[in-house]
C-alpha cells in the first residue's frame, strides 16, 4: 500500500524554523517526485517545492526561495523540508506527496490525478 505521512509542522513565531519530514512506503523512491504543497484557509493547494528521488533534482516556488530547502534520503525513504525565516504567509497545512519521475514535470500541479497524498501537517506562523 502506497503511503505518505507528514510530521514535524506546528506553531512557532515569525523569523523561527520548522524542518518537515515525509515518511514514504510502498513507492520505490528513486522513481518518483516528491512534491511539497500548502494550502492556507480558503485557498488553494500551492506548489512550494519538489525534489526528484532519481538525481535529486529540486525546484522552489518564488515565494519560499533562499528559506526552504527540500532535501531527501533515499535509504530511509523521507523527504525534508526544512523552513527558516518563516513568515505568517507560510502559515497552512503542509502535505507532500509523490508523483512518478514520469511526469516530473507535472511536479508543480497539485490538481494532477497522478499524484499521492499525505494527510498533511500544520503549519502556524504568528506575528
Amino acid at each position: 500500500e502506497r503511503q505518505l505521512v507528514e510530521s514535524g509542522g506546528g506553531l512557532v513565531q515569525t523569523g523561527e524554523s520548522l524542518r518537515l519530514s515525509c515518511e514514504v512506503s510502498g513507492f520505490d523512491f528513486e522513481d518518483y517526485v516528491i512534491g511539497w504543497f500548502r494550502q492556507a484557509p480558503g485557498k488553494e493547494r500551492e506548489a512550494v517545492s519538489c525534489i526528484s528521488g532519481s538525481d535529486g533534482s529540486a525546484y522552489y516556488s518564488d515565494s519560499v526561495k533562499g528559506r526552504f530547502t527540500i532535501s531527501s534520503d533515499n535509504a530511509e525513504k523521507r523527504s525534508f523540508l526544512r523552513m527558516s525565516r518563516l513568515k505568517p504567509e507560510d502559515t497552512g497545512v503542509y502535505y507532500c506527496g509523490a508523483i512518478s519521475v514520469v511526469y516530473r514535470d507535472m511536479c508543480q500541479d497539485p490538481t494532477t490525478a497522478f499524484y499521492y497524498w499525505g494527510r498533511g501537517t500544520q503549519v502556524t506562523v504568528s506575528s
